[in-house]
């Protein structure tokens, strides 16, 4: 890939960029990510691996303004439209197309191609550890979603099968799952390596809030008659 290609799919993703959570530092971490990843692989193509990291959240602003939209099926047409109007082929758009189609966790549709997989493993290292616990803060209060849910019986909710959505319960659902759904090698290692300091800050913040409000209740109890 020559300088003038990435600055060009470059350009295009800083223009894309608005959410705080998905910013362009992101984007940055997902590439560097994935460049580890793909150093240990002798078949990958770079330049499909590289447009593919530089353009996946492209459409994060279309879903954040219309929540039925899947950010990963838009950016993978808009990343298509792109590449095809400025003259990549249409083969390389489409394999750029299918690494951004099958990048996010929620949906039912895993990628295939080595570049995709790499795409997908560096795309969650940067949900892994405290990285992912810290953009899953801003991503929820830029959302205006609680911290987490407290129960019918006024106990606090550890997170787990909650409908509502709340820090502890995206921990449940995608934080704390994340690290067995990594296609390569490297990538495992990685987020592994990163497992530790997140499950930390979930259990010591689970038992920073339930022990204050066990304790609470239990002295309101007493107090109003």
């Amino acid at each position: 890939m020559t300088n003038e290609t990435f600055r060009k799919l470059e350009d295009y993703m800083l223009e894309c960029m608005k959410d705080s959570a998905h910013d362009k530092e992101h984007i940055y971490r997902v590439l560097y990510s994935a460049l580890d990843i793909a150093s240990k692989d002798e078949n990958v193509d770079y330049d499909v691996l590289i447009s593919a990291c530089l353009l996946h959240d492209i459409a994060r602003e279309d879903q954040n303004k219309t929540p039925s939209l899947c950010h990963a099926e838009v950016g993978a047409e808009k990343a298509y439209e792109f590449l095809t109007e400025n003259g990549f082929d249409e083969s390389f758009a489409e394999k750029v197309k299918h690494c951004i189609s099958s990048h996010r966790f929620r949906k039912n549709n895993p990628p295939e191609s080595t570049e995709a997989k790499i795409l997908f493993d560096a795309d969650k290292i940067d949900v892994a550890g405290t990285m992912g616990i810290a953009r899953t803060l801003v991503y929820q209060g830029a959302m205006a979603e609680p911290l987490y849910s407290v129960l019918p019986d006024g106990r606090v909710s550890d997170g787990t099968d909650d409908k509502i959505p709340s820090f502890f319960q995206e921990y449940k659902y995608k934080l704390e799952k994340i690290y067995s759904r990594f296609y390569t090698v490297r990538g495992k290692e990685i987020a592994e390596e990163r497992r530790k300091t997140a499950e930390s800050f979930y259990n010591d913040m689970l038992n920073e809030v339930t022990s204050t409000y066990d304790n609470g209740i239990s002295l309101l109890k007493d107090i109003i008659k």
